[in-house]
C-alpha cells in the first residue's frame, strides 16, 4: 500500500479502513488445514496400503499452546468464511497501523512546511 504524505490524505484514508473494520461475520484466528489419515477401522482399506481418508483439521492457538480440532464436512464452507474474515480483518489492522504511523510521523514535517520552514 503506498502511503500518501499529505495528512489530509492519510486521515481519510485511515477513516475508509477503519469503517472497513466492522465485521459482517464471526472472525476466528486459526489455519485450516485438508489432512490425509488413517480411519480407526482395522478392516478399512487404508489400513492395508489404500487411500487415506481426508479430513479437515482447524488448528488454533489457545493458552500458549497449538490445538488441534476436527471439522465435519458440513461446516467446512462456513469455518472457510470465518478464517477469510480474521485474515481480512487482519490486513485491514496492518493498513491501519501503518497509516497511523505515516499521521505521526508527518505531523512535525506538515507544520514545518505549512509555517513556510523547509
Amino acid at each position: 500500500m503506498q502511503v500518501p504524505r499529505h495528512p489530509t490524505q492519510i486521515r481519510q484514508m485511515l477513516q475508509a479502513r477503519v469503517k472497513q473494520l466492522a465485521a459482517a461475520k464471526p472472525a476466528l484466528a486459526a489455519s485450516l488445514a485438508l489432512v490425509n489419515k488413517r480411519c480407526g477401522k482395522p478392516t478399512c482399506s487404508c489400513h492395508h496400503g489404500g487411500p487415506l481418508h481426508q479430513a479437515h483439521h482447524l488448528t488454533v492457538k489457545q493458552g500458549g499452546k497449538t490445538r488441534t480440532v476436527y471439522v465435519p464436512k458440513d461446516l467446512v464452507p462456513e469455518v472457510q468464511t470465518w478464517v477469510a474474515e480474521y485474515q481480512r480483518l487482519k490486513r485491514l489492522l496492518a493498513e491501519v497501523r501503518q497509516l497511523t504511523l505515516a499521521l505521526i510521523k508527518g505531523h512535525v514535517q506538515h507544520h514545518k512546511r505549512k509555517r513556510g520552514r523547509p
